[in-house]
């Protein structure tokens, strides 16, 4: 019996040694030079949880618990690679590096491309290149990362609007707003009652890539509205295998970035003694900029978790935004959820994609043109306080900030849903089906309230302007693309119908005369003493559309693209209702000739040229039909009743407010775009060169008719001949140093160069900025003339101050007098050139990265100077800066007048945001079982800029339109910038 005991207990024990783990170890190189490559992750294909990562000098340690097995080894920049095992042994792994920038897949309109197949000019921003820092929208992510593309903030508000220009501004009245496209929904880009942003809705860490389609080849699938270039932003989506969950968080601390030198309390008393003026000393040293600023504190919590199976994958994320400006009241807070689903089925023939996205914004502003004023020209002597109170006894009677402050609020909540479900089906080998039912709904409610207030010395009201508005945005799309090969050749067709309808609704009142009972108007409407103004208004557009495009290849040598759209929209007339958008491009992958299959230097290398036309519909609805009202004042009534003794008694009579004009057509964009694309060196060189030239035809405008007996004083149409021109350079260029060393770098930047401008205008000028302010409202500051860039400033030239100490103007057509005819084009707020670089460093566990962006080439209006630093302001003791003293002869009455004087350089130089990071292993610290990564980092966001600009900041347009004709390049009390520092923590699971 103990014998068979004894064979048991080593049957046992056998048994158990084949079950016990084996170790496997060993260490990983890169492919070409041998080096070991730290922070591998290797683990046993099946079993993604137990991975292990390369230590820093490769090597790695791994249990298996079965004998026999695959290991998987995946980094960053390398190809991945299986390798197997058998029993406790030690492997030499060697890793080959990607040629990524051939093998990046491409998201291109209705579908998706190998970079090597692409013939357009497409530039792609991944996640992980995205500008850092506090972030409200996707401009902000890309700005300065694509060669072209200029993305300028309107001010320095949380989540404050952008003009984005790809390629130079090509129309006049649909502004340079480019067609949005998130993951293959096209936004509208009309009023959804936001003031800011409208792209604020999407959280950014929700995108997983950003491609810009700048040429015609590329955005012509887009059609009528792909003039001013396409965006396609790609959310992240989920992959099969491991699931991941991850959560980050970060905190902001913003300061106002610049000051503007205005005088402090000490020089301000002698200033205005210097110049004989008022005196008003209320005895103190206040410093306004930095009363009337805070520390905008911004947290920000993001989780996701994502995964899948070989059938199904999936994406989600909850996201919570709070941003704080730097002046008071001013918040921006977005609440956003997301959820991407992949289904597939029937042999992987069936495929179902789901994409929702949820967002509830809530956005406070401040009347910042009020307080930067305030900021800027307050009495640097007056006290801000008195017994703890806000100091009601200020020089002038001035209302104390601290207190318009808290009477004024401007809230707007805005719910948003973007939804679409595209399912497909392979019907036979290469061709699918494709339906795309999408929605975006928008509703927001704005609240414009004033509180009531009563003092000695001032009075409001109380006043509530209320602004409900939706905007439901429903798009079907049908879509059937054929692949195919055939020995050498490849081809790939596509061909679509869209349709897609678009209903704004808004309704608005104003009341006014509220009593001061510590309730705020928008909670009791029904106590307003005076009912002001009420308006509704309702708009649909419709969009039906028919596309199609060929792909062909010939031994991945020699490639076509082909493009047609056909659109039919509602807002044109019957005798033009659609506009037909073609382009073909070409593309010659050098490399894969004989003569370069070989070589050791070049890696890359591929020529494109291209020609397409794109549209422009973003124009009014309605403007083609008649539009009429009615009225009983001056000709527009007859007295058909003979005892009407006035007016009152006249009937009314209908009138034009609109003529109609079936006739009106197509904003037309045609470009022809030539490039070079290539990588060397074992691609570490990589780079992109292109020349583009793009005209713009049949420009729509609002105008005055040429004869001056019309029914109305303004109508609608083509203007025939005038173009807008744009033609320039873009240069982009990239270095990476073999990242599987220790220390490793990337450098690389770009740099645009384009020529604006308008030919065969029939108009002297058509005014897009205007002054604002009293005795110069109405006052041209920049427009559009013949022979000139869009934006160009027209104004008198500034030579000095006269013996009288008045304004000297040059007289340039030598008549004697100055008048408007002497004005000249002194400059344009469009930049010759932009340009960006980058610098990223690497050791180790450790990263640090540089971006900085700048313009060169452009000028800014000055308007705060024109309005607030002149003489006459500070002898009424106003507060000013040296400009106010510059001329020591000058007269106080002496006007500000719109002029070269305040016309400044606005080039500049921005280190747009630094990031010092740390990836540290959860191992060092016991939570290996727990966690896969935590990164810890530190950014610096705004940190200088280097310009000759005298007010906050040279990257600003805060001009007023004119005729609803974009301006550019104006600062009126612009919401400064601030400097932020951010701190944050991601760990991944």
């Amino acid at each position: 019996m103990k014998k068979v005991y004894a064979l048991l207990i080593l049957a046992l024990g056998c048994m158990s040694y084949s079950y016990a783990q084996v170790s496997v170890s060993g260490a990983v190189f890169s492919g070409a030079e041998k080096i070991p490559v730290p922070g591998v992750s290797v683990y046993i294909k099946g079993e993604p949880k137990g991975a292990v990562t390369t230590d820093f000098d490769g090597n790695f340690v791994i249990k298996a618990k079965q004998n026999d097995g695959v290991l998987v080894f995946s980094y960053v920049g390398f190809q991945t690679k299986e390798v197997a095992f058998s029993g406790s042994q030690k492997l030499s792994v060697s890793l080959t590096e990607e040629v990524s920038t051939l093998n990046e897949v491409v998201v291109v309109g209705y579908g998706s491309q190998k970079r090597s197949d692409v013939t357009g000019a497409i530039a792609s921003v991944k996640s992980e290149n995205f500008n850092k820092g506090v972030v409200a929208n996707a401009g902000q992510l890309i700005q300065g990362k694509v060669a072209g593309v200029n993305v300028t903030a309107a001010s320095g508000e949380p989540g404050a609007s952008q003009d984005i220009i790809i390629r130079g501004v090509g129309s006049l009245r649909s502004g340079t707003t480019p067609l949005y496209v998130v993951d293959g929904f096209a936004l509208d880009n009309s009023n959804n009652g936001v003031a800011s942003n409208p792209l604020n809705f999407i959280n950014p860490q929700d995108i997983e890539s950003i491609e810009v389609l700048k040429d015609a080849s590329a955005s012509a699938i887009y059609g009528s509205r792909a003039a001013n270039g396409v965006i396609v932003i790609t959310t992240k989506k989920g992959s099969k295998g491991r699931s991941q969950i991850n959560l980050s968080m970060t905190s902001g601390f913003s300061t106002l970035a610049n000051k503007v030198d205005v005088f402090s309390a000490d020089e301000f008393r002698k200033q205005v003694v210097a110049v004989n003026g008022n005196l008003q000393d209320g005895g103190a040293n206040t410093d306004w900029q930095d009363e009337l600023t805070r520390t905008g504190v911004s947290q920000n919590i993001n989780f996701s978790m994502s995964g899948g199976t070989d059938k199904s994958t999936y994406a989600a994320s909850l996201g919570v935004d709070n941003q704080e400006g730097v002046l008071r009241n001013s918040d921006l807070k977005r609440y956003s959820g997301r959820l991407n689903l992949n289904q597939k089925a029937l042999n992987d023939k069936f495929n179902v994609a789901f994409n929702l996205t949820g967002t509830k914004l809530e956005n406070s502003r401040p009347d910042a043109r009020s307080i930067v004023g305030n900021m800027l020209t307050m009495n640097p002597t007056d006290a801000v306080y008195v017994d703890g109170q806000p100091n009601v006894n200020l020089s002038n009677d001035v209302l104390n900030p601290l207190i318009s402050e808290r009477l004024y609020s401007d809230e707007t909540n805005n719910n948003r849903i973007l939804a679409n479900i595209a399912p497909s089906y392979e019907f036979i080998k290469g061709l699918t089906y494709k339906f795309n039912l999408g929605v975006d709904y928008s509703m927001s409610e704005r609240d414009i309230q004033v509180l009531p207030y009563r003092s000695a010395t001032n009075t409001t009201l109380g006043s509530l302007n209320n602004i409900v508005t939706t905007n439901n945005n429903i798009l079907y799309e049908n879509t059937l693309t054929y692949n195919f090969s055939k020995e050498a050749h490849n081809f790939t067709i596509l061909a679509g119908q869209s349709y897609q309808k678009i209903q704004v609704n808004q309704k608005s009142y104003n009341l006014s005369g509220f009593p001061d009972n510590g309730v705020e108007p928008k909670n009791q409407i029904e106590t307003a003493s005076e009912r002001t103004t009420q308006a509704s208004s309702a708009v649909e557009n419709e969009l039906q559309s028919f596309f199609g495009r060929l792909n062909y290849g010939y031994d991945n040598k020699y490639l076509l693209t082909a493009t047609m759209r056909a659109d039919g929209s509602s807002k044109f007339g019957k005798n033009n209702r659609y506009g037909y958008f073609p382009s073909v491009a070409l593309g010659w992958n050098i490399t894969k000739e004989d003569f370069l299959n070989e070589s050791e230097i070049v890696n890359n290398l591929k020529l494109r040229a291209s020609w397409g036309q794109t549209g422009s519909q973003e124009i009014p609805s309605k403007i083609t039909k008649a539009s009429y009202t009615e009225s009983n004042t001056g000709n527009d009534t007859y007295p058909l009743d003979p005892s009407a003794t006035d007016l009152g008694g006249y009937p009314y009579g209908s009138i034009y407010t609109r003529l109609a004009n079936p006739n009106i057509q197509w904003e037309v964009s045609t470009q022809t775009n030539i490039g070079v694309d290539f990588s060397l060196f074992n691609n570490r060189v990589s780079g992109t060169i292109d020349y583009f030239n793009k005209v713009s035809e049949n420009i729509l405008l609002e105008v005055a008719p040429v004869d001056p007996i019309q029914p109305t004083s303004k109508y609608w149409t083509n203007i025939p001949n005038m173009e807008i021109q744009n033609n320039g350079i873009e240069i982009a260029l990239d270095y990476s140093s073999d990242k599987s060393r220790d220390f490793s770098y990337s450098i690389g930047g770009n740099i645009s160069f384009t020529e604006n401008k308008v030919e065969n205008s029939p108009y002297k000028i058509l005014t897009t900025g205007g002054a604002q302010g009293g005795g110069q409202s109405g006052a041209t500051i920049n427009g559009v003339l013949n022979g000139q860039p869009i934006g160009s400033f027209y104004m008198l030239d500034f030579t000095g101050i006269g013996a009288n100490g008045l304004n000297q103007f040059a007289d340039t057509n030598n008549d004697g007098a100055i008048l408007d005819d002497d004005r000249i084009v002194a400059g344009s707020a469009l930049p010759d050139y932009i340009y960006a670089f980058y610098l990223n460093f690497k050791y180790k566990n450790c990263d640090l990265g540089f971006n900085f962006n700048g313009a060169g080439g452009n000028k800014i209006y000055n308007h705060v100077a024109m309005t607030s630093f002149n003489r006459g302001s500070l002898a009424n003791s106003f507060n000013t800066t040296d400009r106010a003293s510059e001329f020591s002869n000058e007269a106080s009455t002496n006007s500000n007048t719109v002029s070269t004087r305040y016309l400044e350089d606005g080039s500049f130089l921005r280190l747009n945001n630094a990031t010092l990071g740390y990836n540290l292993s959860p191992k060092s610290i016991g939570l290996d079982t727990v966690m896969d990564n935590i990164r810890l980092s530190l950014t610096g966001q705004n940190l200088f800029v280097i310009t000759k600009y005298s007010g906050y900041d040279p990257e600003i347009n805060t001009g007023t339109a004119v005729g609803d004709i974009q301006s550019f390049g104006i600062d009126y009390f612009s919401y400064p910038r601030s400097r932020t520092v951010l701190i944050g923590l991601n760990v991944a699971f």
